[in-house]
């Protein structure tokens, strides 16, 4: 992008405003012309996480093309054999040779083609995601051991569901995914109380058995992400809490304290973990992160926004604009007793961010162009966090589907529009995990999967019936190396 588009960007944006181009400092160029990204800004880290997203984006962008040429040959003698052929080409695998046999007769079921591939290339993200990530992930400036310096030996973090959010980690964070960091989504951030308090407890015993680097010392945060959109907040905010931005910030809040009351009653006073609450727009994937007083509550009115901050520090040299977070952390803190700890994590994902901001300037023009929905697919029961990417799927976490039929509801809605009224099927990946430690667990999670996928079916009858709704399933293990592995593909194996 050359300075001229930069500006543009920025403008759009709101970074900088009508007649900030003029001075150098502020709009960030120098004498030559070229562009120079913000102080705090990593261009390396920025330009490898661009070719992952290329790299995961790729995978998706030929399968239209590649069913469009499918289609227009499906009745010429050697159909099956030149769809194979073509499907290998432009995909890298081929198709389900029962979905060619037939379109002779019945013509080309493409519909179950496009969700087959839709899956197939999610499939091939997931087998490729360590060396895809490998470039990224040792350039995070929030890795294990910064989490451990802060004293933390856990964070939990419970984003909305809203797919526009899967990139958070990597993207929005800069965050390092590993084994201290654990993620589960919830519409509108609205985590399940004594799930977590679950998982808490299952963190402190593996803590006080020694089974956790620095855990002796450590703490558990809890971290809730709600979302708003600054380019159409009446519609593209979180759909959970009717695009109302001070309800989905009000309620994220009320669920932490929650979590924090919930231990406390069962396990004593000062048993209960930190918490942070953070709110992101979707538009720019700034963030806005409020600052929790002594006690870890957090005031919807008390926070520090990495959009401000990246507007006020443009064209600070890296040391001055350190000291300007540090110093609006501060001011926003107000006396409320933050934690040394916390104030450091904060300062850094702040800087982090900086990062992302300057992303989504130079390769989407300072906003997204699609700010609302553009999953390819809903993922059903639990999350697959291999792929960390924007607008991937829609998440419906459930345990049974009259559980989670709210969140199914909403992203059926949303593929509705997606797309069946463009006549395609939608997509549901049934996905859940097992544990290879505990015997029997794989074949009492297919199992699961099953009971899962029919009562799906029968919930959207009407588009199951219409062949508009495509059900894949798969399982991973917690513990080995089995990711998101389709059912139907290992039914003859033994070994699990």
């Amino acid at each position: 992008m050359n300075t001229r588009k930069r500006l543009a960007a920025m403008h759009s944006a709101g970074y900088l405003r009508q007649g900030e181009e003029s001075s150098a400092n502020q709009a960030c160029v120098i004498a030559s012309g070229q562009r120079c990204e913000h102080a705090l800004v990593d261009p390396e880290l920025n330009r490898r996480l661009y070719t992952y997203e290329k790299q995961v984006r790729g995978r998706f962008a030929p399968i239209v093309d590649t069913l469009k040429a499918l289609s227009a040959f499906q009745h010429e003698m050697d159909f099956e054999s030149r769809a194979q052929r073509v499907a290998q080409d432009k995909l890298g695998y081929g198709l389900p040779q029962e979905l060619l046999e037939n379109a002779w007769v019945n013509g080309l079921d493409l519909r179950a083609l496009h969700s087959y591939c839709i899956f197939r290339s999610f499939k091939e993200c997931i087998d490729m995601a360590e060396s895809d990530q490998q470039p990224w992930r040792e350039r995070m400036l929030i890795d294990a051991e910064f989490i451990r310096s802060c004293g933390y030996h856990t964070i939990d973090v419970s984003p909305c569901a809203d797919g526009r959010l899967q990139g958070l980690l990597p993207f929005v964070f800069r965050m390092a995914p590993n084994d201290a960091v654990y993620v589960k989504a919830y519409a509108g951030a609205l985590f399940d109380v004594e799930g977590d308090v679950a998982d808490w407890t299952h963190r402190e015993l593996e803590r006080l058995a020694g089974f956790m680097p620095g855990g002796e010392s450590g703490n558990y945060l809890k971290i809730a992400v709600y979302h708003y959109s600054t380019s159409n907040p009446c519609q593209q905010g979180c759909a959970a809490h009717g695009s109302n931005d001070a309800l989905a910030t009000q309620e994220a809040a009320d669920r932490l304290a929650e979590l924090r009351a919930a231990i406390e009653n069962t396990y004593g006073r000062g048993a209960a973990p930190d918490t942070l609450l953070i709110g992101m727009d979707t538009d720019t994937d700034a963030i806005r992160v409020h600052l929790p007083d002594s006690e870890s509550g957090n005031c919807p009115m008390r926070f520090v926004e990495s959009a401000q901050l990246f507007r006020d520090t443009l064209g600070m040299d890296a040391q001055s604009a350190r000291s300007a977070i540090e110093a609006a952390v501060v001011r926003a803190e107000n006396s409320c007793g933050l934690q040394p700890g916390m104030r450091k994590l904060i300062v850094r994902l702040l800087e982090s961010n900086l990062s992302q901001i300057e992303y989504v300037i130079h390769h989407h023009e300072g906003r997204y162009s699609v700010i609302g929905h553009d999953e390819a697919f809903i993922c059903a029961g639990e999350a697959t966090n291999y792929v960390q990417l924007r607008n991937k799927y829609y998440y419906a976490h459930l345990d049974t589907v009259e559980e989670g039929a709210p969140d199914m509801d909403v992203g059926i809605k949303i593929f509705s529009g997606l797309n069946v009224h463009r006549g395609l099927a939608v997509p549901v990946l049934v996905h859940f995990h097992y544990s290879s430690r505990v015997p029997g667990s794989r074949e009492r999670t297919v199992s699961r999967c099953r009971r899962v996928k029919a009562a799906i079916q029968g919930r959207y009858r009407n588009l199951h019936e219409q062949g508009l709704l495509y059900c894949q399933m798969a399982v991973s293990d917690r513990q080995g190396s089995e990711r998101c592995t389709f059912i139907e593909d290992l039914a003859g194996q033994a070994g699990h």
